[in-house]
């Protein structure tokens, strides 16, 4: 068993594995604008995500599962709901001041965000933990969007504003979004009426109509493919007409209706929100380094990621390539690491699959600082070996996105590169 770390509240060490159950479905998790759509197009797995049922497959065992759904999105156009990404709009004469408290990237003066733009954000407690990491949006002059990964951030700015500071309202929208990932995506958009769709740049965004829906379009997704995400207004109303309209389009392309493909985002070194981080780590233990600005004036979490930039961290996020059988699933337990000569455990696995572009299992995993270097040997624990498997640490990306010259947000990501 992995020896308890640190943590107020460790990782669970204990390898339980992946026994078969049925998902409640009841009226006390929300159901999206569109989860109707994902049972039309017959998903087969669900989680929780923001306390929202959120589609995690749909191709069957003889499509190829997950795998199959890597194959699709790396070829064609795929369809994702994600609605889960719950927008969190602030609104107010002090948007802009109160953005810049709440984010640990400097969002004033030259480095200022400026309206139709959007940008990958990190928020932290005043400990430096990481309360959630959202693409910002910039709507208007005193309007912003967060959208939001796996934690409540409407609780958290409300809280943070409650002896109203700021003036600024914060609220969760009727909008929901869906990506439209791979190679076909602006092909697609172009089909749908978007014909300035091929001007856009990375984290810019329109705003325009869809099949009689108001939009706003942002070039960005959770992918290391050509992609955008469609944001919905009025979602509730309007949610079939938008969903129906981009299928029907994108019939010539042989899209397809997946989930977020976890393969393609490890392999462009995207972290995942819970797996990968959480609120007991810093940006500087995940490679986020780059989001923090410590010349800012002020803002949440300021002192205390001083103080872990000044230290240094005793353990870090690296990637990992290993042997043993094909990862075609998520897996269900943090696997251990080890070192490679005592086969001592010294970490764990947070997020692996099988990269067909690698033709390798790949995975973050959380290791000692000291044994983060690319390069190193190391044996991962996984439950369907029986000895441990080798494994060496890699620089991440693992492979360079196909969207562009931009590389992802996340692990070793651009500072500015997405604006």
């Amino acid at each position: 068993m992995q020896p308890v770390s640190s943590r107020t509240v460790p990782h669970n060490p204990r390898q339980s594995g992946a026994p078969r159950v049925d998902m409640l479905i009841s009226t006390r998790v929300r159901k999206s604008p569109f989860w109707h759509k994902s049972v039309e197009h017959g998903v087969r797995a669900a989680s929780i995500y923001n306390r929202m049922y959120h589609p995690r497959l749909y191709f069957s065992q003889e499509e190829g599962g997950v795998l199959g759904e890597y194959e699709h999105l790396t070829r064609h156009v795929t369809l994702w709901n994600v609605a889960v990404e719950r927008q969190i709009r602030i609104k107010g004469p002090d948007a802009t001041g109160f953005v810049d408290y709440l984010v640990t990237r400097s969002m004033t003066g030259d480095k200022e965000l400026a309206p139709g733009k959007a940008r990958y954000v990190v928020l932290c407690n005043r400990h430096g933990g990481i309360v959630n990491d959202p693409v910002l949006l910039r709507l208007a002059e005193d309007e912003y969007w967060m959208s939001i990964s796996d934690s409540d951030v409407a609780l958290w700015a409300q809280g943070v504003n409650v002896e109203g500071r700021f003036d600024v309202e914060v609220g969760e929208l009727d909008v929901a979004p869906v990506q439209l990932q791979g190679p076909d995506s602006a092909a697609v958009l172009k089909d749908a009426g978007v014909e300035t769709v091929d001007e856009m740049k990375f984290f810019n965004l329109l705003e325009t109509t869809l099949f009689g829906c108001d939009v706003v379009i942002s070039k960005t997704g959770f992918s290391g493919e050509e992609g955008f995400e469609i944001y919905l207004r009025n979602a509730t109303r309007d949610a079939d007409a938008l969903w129906d309209g981009l299928v029907a389009v994108g019939e010539p392309y042989f899209l397809r209706v997946i989930a977020p493909n976890h393969i393609s985002r490890i392999e462009a070194g995207i972290l995942s929100y819970g797996q990968d981080m959480d609120l007991e780590t810093s940006p500087f233990e995940v490679g986020l380094d780059w989001q923090v600005d410590l010349d800012k004036p002020d803002f949440i979490g300021k002192a205390a990621l001083q103080r872990i930039a000044t230290r240094g961290v005793e353990r870090k996020l690296i990637g990992l390539v290993f042997g043993g059988r094909r990862v075609d699933w998520y897996n269900a337990d943090f696997w251990p690491v080890l070192d490679a000569d005592s086969q001592e455990p010294i970490g764990h696995v947070t997020s692996a699959f099988y990269s067909p572009g690698l033709g390798a299992n790949i995975a973050f995993a959380r290791v000692p600082a000291d044994r983060a270097e690319p390069g190193q040997p190391l044996l991962v624990k996984e439950p369907a070996s029986v000895e441990p498997v080798s494994a060496e640490t890699r620089a991440t990306p693992f492979s360079m996105p196909r969207r562009g010259l931009n590389r992802p947000v996340g692990m070793g990501g651009v500072p500015g590169a997405e604006t």
